[in-house]
């Protein structure tokens, strides 16, 4: 899939960053190469049998919103194909340089400008913990942050959908984004501010038709938080308690809950005791009684309730992908997962992990609804797709994760993208024709 740059263009670039941005910030050495064209696709053995997808041919490292834009601008003036990059923090391939050519990774652009009454704004390269820590200070928090809550502001808009904060609001879809710095595949790029429904079409597009240069999100007052670990003698009682801790007022930050096999597998602390199921949580402190009525009317039994950022965060790590890959540190080259919604998750458990060999369902809430991710023990991509029909036909709502192509509003997507990037520079491969989405096999 690597397309051979031009060595003229991309010698002529090179040269052109290293005035911009110094010699460091400019890299063409094979180990900083290699660092910038990998992520978390690992978590997939569909996207593992396929691995390398691309290697860039040179990196950057622009340091500001501006930058950005000048790094892009000459990028285009060389026609050498642009992959944006923050932390690396994805699963699935999106930030991997599929026809080489330039990463632009804006880890080192994470000034925040601004917080203000309900928002903040940032560079793309800032950190959802640093925006939550600054936000704090004020008596304020972010609405949302990514289960790796290091991950950058741009990366999560671009890439990732939600996360801590979800179970209220939503994906980062949902009114998370005020505002937005883009910057398009033209010879003399720059920052176009888009704010309200104008900036909707750049969240959740790998940077396909316009790249995230800073950001505006929503702050919401401050709340008391507090991580609540409880434990049962197995996942029933836990998954009966999705709804409920989803229902608690004022509606708790996140709700996760595992079986014995994947609770075993997450890391070791003293509230997720070996041999029992676990149900995590980040609540209101104003709920915690009602939580704890809850889990010991169940059968069950709290083994923890602390308090402080980093405490939360730790619960934070443990949901979303983070269970699925710690399954797979424990059980090596064993597990799959496909990402599952829907109340079936709750009421037909039995059925829904009999889908797959050796399935585990780790559940969630968001936006009032279950979610969760289905592992299974991992043979061939068909029998990963077979199950979707399976799935379906349990009324469970299915994602296949094992492709890096965009699928949220692809079709407006290739529309925006029509003008901001004619020539097909911008993290190309990732951006393709809505019917492919379709298949069960990605190319």
């Amino acid at each position: 899939m690597t397309t051979i740059t031009p060595p003229t263009s991309l010698a002529a670039l090179e040269s052109e960053l290293r005035a911009l941005l110094g010699d460091r910030g400019v890299s063409t050495e094979l180990a900083a190469r290699e660092r910038a064209s990998v992520d978390g696709s690992r978590l997939s053995p569909v996207i593992s049998e396929q691995l390398p997808l691309g290697l860039a041919d040179l990196v950057a490292w622009p340091t500001s919103a501006e930058q950005i834009a000048q790094v892009i601008g000459a990028a285009v003036r060389h026609g050498i194909a642009i992959t944006p990059r923050g932390k690396g923090t994805g699963n699935y391939g999106q930030a991997i340089p599929m026809r080489a050519g330039l990463v632009l990774d804006t880890s080192r652009a994470r000034t925040i400008t601004e917080v203000g009454d309900g928002f903040i704004t940032a560079d793309a390269g800032a950190s959802l913990a640093a925006l939550e820590q600054a936000a704090n200070k004020v008596g304020q928090q972010v609405l949302m942050y990514p289960s790796t809550a290091n991950s950058s502001v741009g990366g999560f808009l671009s890439g990732g959908s939600g996360g801590t904060g979800s179970i209220k609001h939503g994906s980062n879809s949902n009114g998370f984004v005020l505002a937005l710095d883009v910057v398009h595949a033209e010879p003399d790029a720059r920052l176009i501010h888009v704010d309200g429904d104008a900036a909707q079409p750049y969240v959740h597009n790998y940077g396909t038709a316009g790249i995230i240069a800073a950001a505006t999100v929503a702050l919401e007052p401050l709340q008391e938080w507090r991580a609540f670990y409880a434990s049962f003698d197995d996942f029933g009682p836990a998954l009966s308690l999705i709804h409920p801790f989803a229902d608690l007022e004022p509606t708790p930050r996140l709700v996760s809950a595992d079986p014995v096999v994947l609770a075993d597998a997450l890391p070791r602390e003293p509230g997720i005791p070996d041999g029992r199921s676990s149900l995590r949580a980040i609540l209101d402190v104003a709920t915690v009684a009602e939580a704890t009525r809850l889990v010991e009317a169940a059968g069950g039994r709290v083994e923890e309730v602390l308090e402080g950022a980093q405490a939360t965060m730790k619960i934070s790590m443990m949901s979303y992908n983070h269970p699925i890959e710690w399954l797979q540190k424990s059980y090596p080259d064993t597990y799959f997962h496909v990402e599952v919604s829907g109340d079936a998750l709750v009421h037909r458990i039995a059925e829904v992990e009999a889908v797959y060999p050796g399935g585990l369902l780790h559940i969630e809430s968001q936006h009032g609804r279950p979610i969760g991710m289905i592992a299974g023990i991992y043979s061939s991509p068909e029998e990963v797709y077979a199950g979707f029909e399976k799935l379906t036909a349990l009324g469970v709502g299915y994602h296949n994760p094992h492709q890096w192509f965009v699928d949220f509003e692809p079709e407006r997507t290739m529309a925006l993208a029509a003008s901001t990037d004619p020539n097909g520079l911008l993290n190309p491969g990732k951006l393709v024709d809505p019917s492919v989405l379709t298949g069960r096999k990605v190319s």
